[in-house]
């Protein structure tokens, strides 16, 4: 098992990557390999809907969009996380996984998603709705914690303070964790859901 994290914020020691170390713990103890990918200082420019992807199966601006698209691929597991901005997520954050998600062709049924969000006070709630719609829309199972899984703080090492949210991250590590293996045993025993040919309907015709 392996689980790649991605860290949307331009501090790769602040609030946001303590939340993820407290998982990567937890995954370590449990036998899953990690691999963190901090893109919040990249300069990651936007999709430009050239789909050129479609030809080639990578984006056209070979940057750390295309790096992550081969660790996505081998992963099981993909947990973004994300300062918030605004109730939203980091700019740069939503062009990385923009592109990411709509340049990489293969199959992505099945790879467990987990959002993580990190802010001083509020936002948290759709910051976090933003982030898990890239997973819904891909067939990529969500992973839940016993809260929503945000963290708060404002200066950097803050949200060490926050006994709750670590004790979120470290609940949606091992939820995670479990989800993961509970389909690798189905896929072993009962293979992948039956794909229908994709219709697409338009509301202009």
């Amino acid at each position: 098992m392996k689980v790649l994290l991605i860290n949307g914020s331009p501090r790769a020691n602040g609030n946001t990557a303590a939340a993820l170390k407290e998982m990567i713990e937890i995954f370590e103890n449990e036998g899953v390999k990690t691999e963190i990918l901090n893109i919040g200082g990249e300069n990651v420019r936007g999709c430009i809907s050239c789909s050129s992807c479609h030809h080639t199966g990578k984006c056209v601006f070979n940057d750390i969009v295309n790096e992550a698209a081969v660790k996505f691929r081998e992963c099981d597991g993909l947990v973004v996380a994300s300062p918030v901005y605004f109730a939203g997520a980091n700019a740069t954050l939503v062009a990385f996984l923009t592109r990411l998600f709509y340049s990489t062709a293969f199959d992505k049924t099945m790879k467990v998603g987990a959002a993580v969000v990190a802010a001083r006070r509020g936002g948290l709630s759709s910051t976090f709705d933003e982030l898990n719609k890239f997973f819904t829309i891909s067939g990529m199972p969500v992973a839940s914690s016993q809260y929503w899984n945000s963290i708060h703080g404002s200066k950097p090492g803050e949200a060490m303070w926050d006994e709750e949210g670590l004790q979120i991250m470290r609940t949606l590590a091992r939820n995670m964790t479990f989800l993961m293996r509970s389909i690798a045993l189905g896929k072993e025993k009962y293979g992948l859901p039956k794909k229908e040919e994709r219709k697409r309907t338009n509301f202009i015709r």
